[in-house]
């Protein structure tokens, strides 16, 4: 099995052991970490979102698999040097404060990064000073933010009231998505677009940013 395979199948399988030791083998053979994360590592996690929709995955089937990805990513990350970008745009995401949701996000920005966005990934539980912060110092092109109950949604709109309030709004798209929110309240909040899922919302990035 070629090692991208079998990244893929650790990551799904949430084998974390295993994909540490097939990316440091990988490294060892001078494969390109952006190759690593692009042919195996999202395609892992992608392959565990898909399983957990279709009802073949529970929800700890997919947190060990996030897990999994996350380690790899990260220690991928210093490695993954700007040159090697693509370039594409950039995108900061988090899931809004009170929600410690995860799954869907990472799916998203494990997405994003493999069409070849600069994403930062704020976490889980964000605060909107947070958001405004990260908004104000890496000046990206796209902000996204996850909610994905309805006791969390009303922090999106409080999000992009303090982007106004810190004049920063017009400086950038605001996407929301998550399970607790439609394509309605992402209008009556203001927002500028609305992905149902991570394909969703990585096409919609494209759109905002003028690429598709």
């Amino acid at each position: 099995m070629a090692w991208e395979e079998e990244l893929k199948r650790a990551i799904c399988e949430g084998e974390e052991e295993q994909a540490e030791r097939i990316v440091s083998a990988a490294l060892d053979e001078n494969i390109n970490p952006w190759e690593i994360l692009e042919r195996g590592a999202i395609p892992g996690i992608i392959e565990a979102g898909r399983l957990w929709q279709e009802g073949e995955y529970f929800l700890p089937d997919v947190i060990l698999a996030t897990e999994a990805y996350n380690q790899v990513s990260v220690a991928l990350e210093p490695l993954l040097s700007e040159g090697e970008r693509r370039g594409r745009g950039s995108v900061v995401i988090g899931s809004v404060e009170g929600d410690a949701h995860e799954i869907g996000k990472n799916i998203v920005v494990a997405m994003l990064r493999g069409s070849g966005y600069q994403v930062t990934d704020l976490g889980i539980d964000v605060e909107k000073e947070a958001f405004v912060e990260s908004v104000r110092e890496s000046n990206p092109d796209v902000l996204g933010l996850g909610a994905y109950m309805t006791t969390t949604m009303r922090r999106m709109p409080e999000v992009i009231q303090s982007l106004i309030e810190a004049g920063l709004r017009e400086r950038v798209k605001v996407i929301v998505g998550g399970a607790a929110v439609t394509e309605d309240y992402a209008k009556k909040i203001g927002a500028d677009g609305y992905g149902k899922d991570a394909a969703q919302a990585v096409s919609l990035v494209e759109r905002l940013l003028g690429g598709g």
